[in-house]
Formats: structure tokens, sequence, C-alpha cells
């Protein structure tokens, strides 16, 4: 997509700080990092969201991201990606976030609003989602 941040730093139209580069990926440092090494590594095929994105394309995404935690030392550290606004994507393009988590002020703070489940209602999701696979 013309449009896209991520597109044109692909296309080289905006500069980047490259990690890694190959056919179907690209990582590079986050300009508005949460720590020091925080990193995008984002598919070069262009899709807003995670399902739009054809397997084949995503097939080094997680690996990438593992080698540059290794590569920087790091122990402890979040690997996120969101899809859509209200799940806080801000890019319309598929990224993973390789996020250093050094100490309980940096990096990323997540609350984790745990809920008790129906054992019942889980085992009927769990059918109707395996149906579907």
């Amino acid at each position: 997509m013309a449009a896209c941040i991520f597109c044109k730093i692909i296309r080289g139209e905006i500069p980047s700080m490259k990690i890694f580069e190959s056919e179907k990926t690209l990582a590079f440092l986050d300009i508005g990092p949460l720590s020091k090494g925080h990193s995008l590594v984002i598919p070069k095929f262009h899709g807003a969201k995670l399902h739009d994105i054809p397997d084949d394309q995503l097939s080094e995404v997680l690996s990438v991201a593992k080698r540059i935690a290794v590569a920087q030392g790091v122990q402890d550290y979040n690997i996120l990606q969101n899809n859509g606004r209200i799940a806080h994507q801000v890019v319309d393009h598929v990224h993973f976030h390789m996020i250093p988590k050094p100490n309980e002020k940096e990096g990323l703070g997540i609350e984790w609003p745990t809920q008790e489940a129906d054992k019942g209602e889980l085992t009927k999701l769990l059918e109707e989602i395996k149906s579907k696979m």
C-alpha cells in the first residue's frame, strides 16, 4: 500500500535502523521505544491484520524476533502483535514488537484482568473453534 509508513520503510523511502532484512521480513529498531532495544519485525507483504498475511510470508517473523532477543542478551521481554484499533494497533501493517523488559519500570506494562471461566461455556467454545480449524 503506497501510503503505509512500513511499506515506505520497506521500499527505502523512509530511513530505518535495519537489524535484519530478507526477501520476506524486515526488522528495525523502534524510534519510539518502550525500552532499550525495542524492535519491530514486519512481514514485507502488506496486510493490516495477522489473518491478512499468507502463512508463507510469516514463516520467519518469530525466529527473527527470537534472534534479536538473543543478540541483545535480554532475559525478560515481550513479543507483542496487535490487530485492530481497540486492540491498540496504530499502524495498519502487521508488525511484531520485541520489547526488552529490563526492570519493572521500563518495557511493556500490562494489566491482565482475568475472569473466572464457566467450564461448560469453555467446552462449548473449544468445540466451536476446533470445528472451524
